[in-house]
């Protein structure tokens, strides 16, 4: 599989050339709404001239910000040279109708909240692929034996693809979250310095959130609560933290001592720079990383709620990091993950020799079980199981040769099972005769 990720659409999303646009089409749409309603003085030859020559020059708008020092200011000024730039000697100026009875705020907000959706929907098609892969390699792999490990342990078999199952069903899971988030965070919000619309009327609002696919906040006080932000940056925290719970398992799979899966080594790539041999789980570590940049962004986000009265500008200048680097570094992970998912190299015999490692001690759940059908107490059935797989871990712990679990118990005479009960019993498969209801489940997974 080749790794094509650029980075370059969801970076320009949070560019000041997308931002800027997105400010132009507020505003031309804004004058639309004023020509529409009749209120004012625009008329709707005016917004039509407006929605033609709007245009603006992120260098121009540069150096009138480092004048003003206000962006928002920087770039009303620039749009409007280009409005009036053909405009006829002595008549009136069209730009004078733009960003009438606004505030920055206004504009800044819905802009935000519009990349906001834009940047959501890459990471919903993102999350959508990984889940579609780790099904697919699910049934693919849904007959592949390996041992399961609680507290890093050997626990008792089960097969490789209900690791990528349970991946899928947590990625549906993350994919509806994100759908829940993009629909809270798009809304807009056009109603003056402390949103009473003092200066504006409510239809202004109502016409430029239809227009770019938002829904009007119900009464903000200039600024869009950011409890709508607050809950995106915990979804994204919660997909950045199902992308480390996958790569973490990949990471531990692929060590030398286990060696079970390993991910993509590609032609010409190089391990490390003093050792020749290694071939280290480099993009997974990679996305465990960045995890942690996404999930401390959370934070910044929830802090980012509680403004002084009714706004501050001190959740501004933290979003305008965190939020990139939260959606840029996401976008980044899925698309490693895709990429180590999709190209994972699997090795079926070494999960063999790993499930046989401790000689038959994972299947002490079964004897245990079958002990007490035969009659004696819970109680006893435990000290025969556990007094035997004692001597097997000692014998391990040690690099000793020695009986079988399976051979242990046929020898104790205390052990209440039959030579053809227990083969029975010592067969991996025996665990799994009902794990076709996950595959049936995993089956009707919609990721629509």
């Amino acid at each position: 599989m080749v790794d094509r990720y650029t980075g370059k659409e969801m970076g320009h999303i949070f560019s000041l050339e997308n931002k800027y646009a997105v400010w132009q089409e507020i505003e031309v749409l804004a004058c639309e709404a004023q020509a529409e309603l009749g209120v004012i003085g625009i008329s709707r030859e005016e917004a039509a001239w407006i929605r033609e020559h709007a245009a603006f020059n992120r260098a121009e708008v540069d150096e009138i910000e480092a004048v003003t020092n206000h962006d928002v200011i920087a770039f009303l000024t620039n749009m409007g040279s280009y409005i009036d730039a053909e405009v006829p000697e002595g008549k009136l100026k069209p730009s004078r109708w733009v960003h009438y009875g606004m505030t920055s705020t206004d504009l800044g907000d819905t802009a935000l909240c519009y990349q906001l959706t834009q940047a959501c929907d890459l990471l919903i098609a993102a999350v959508r692929r990984c889940a579609a892969i780790c099904k697919r390699r699910a049934f693919e792999e849904r007959d592949t034996l390996c041992v399961g490990r609680t507290h890093g342990i050997h626990a008792e078999p089960m097969t490789f693809g209900m690791k990528f199952g349970s991946w899928a069903w947590e990625f549906k899971r993350d994919l509806d979250r994100l759908k829940d988030a993009r629909k809270n965070v798009a809304y807009g919000a056009i109603s003056g310095a402390v949103g009473t619309y003092s200066s504006i009327d409510p239809f202004v609002e109502e016409y430029v959130c239809e227009k770019l696919g938002l829904v009007h906040d119900p009464l903000s006080t200039q600024v869009i609560s950011r409890d709508h932000h607050a809950y995106l940056a915990g979804v994204l925290a919660t997909v950045a933290a199902t992308c480390e719970r996958v790569a973490t398992e990949m990471r531990a799979l692929q060590k030398t001592d286990t060696l079970e899966a390993e991910e993509p080594f590609r032609k010409g790539q190089k391990g490390s720079s003093a050792m020749p041999h290694k071939r280290n789980p480099i993009t997974a570590e990679k996305i465990c990383g960045l995890s942690r940049v996404v999930k401390a962004n959370a934070q910044v986000a929830f802090d980012n709620v509680a403004l002084w009265h009714e706004r501050d500008i001190s959740h501004s200048s933290a979003e305008r990091v965190a939020q990139a680097d939260s959606f840029i570094a996401l976008d980044h992970m899925l698309s490693k993950l895709e990429f180590l998912l999709d190209g994972m190299v699997l090795y079926p015999e070494q999960m063999m020799a790993n499930l046989n490692k401790t000689r038959g001690m994972l299947f002490s759940s079964k004897v245990l079980l079958a002990l007490v059908n035969t009659g004696i107490t819970r109680e006893e059935a435990y000290k025969i199981v556990q007094s035997n797989a004692m001597k097997v871990w000692a014998d391990i712990q040690q690099c000793k040769e020695g009986p079988s679990y399976q051979g242990l118990l046929e020898a104790d005479p205390a052990c209440t099972l039959s030579h053809d009960e227990l083969e029975k019993i010592f067969d991996p498969r025996a665990f799994l005769t009902r794990s076709h209801v996950l595959f049936d489940r995993l089956e009707h997974l919609e990721l629509d």
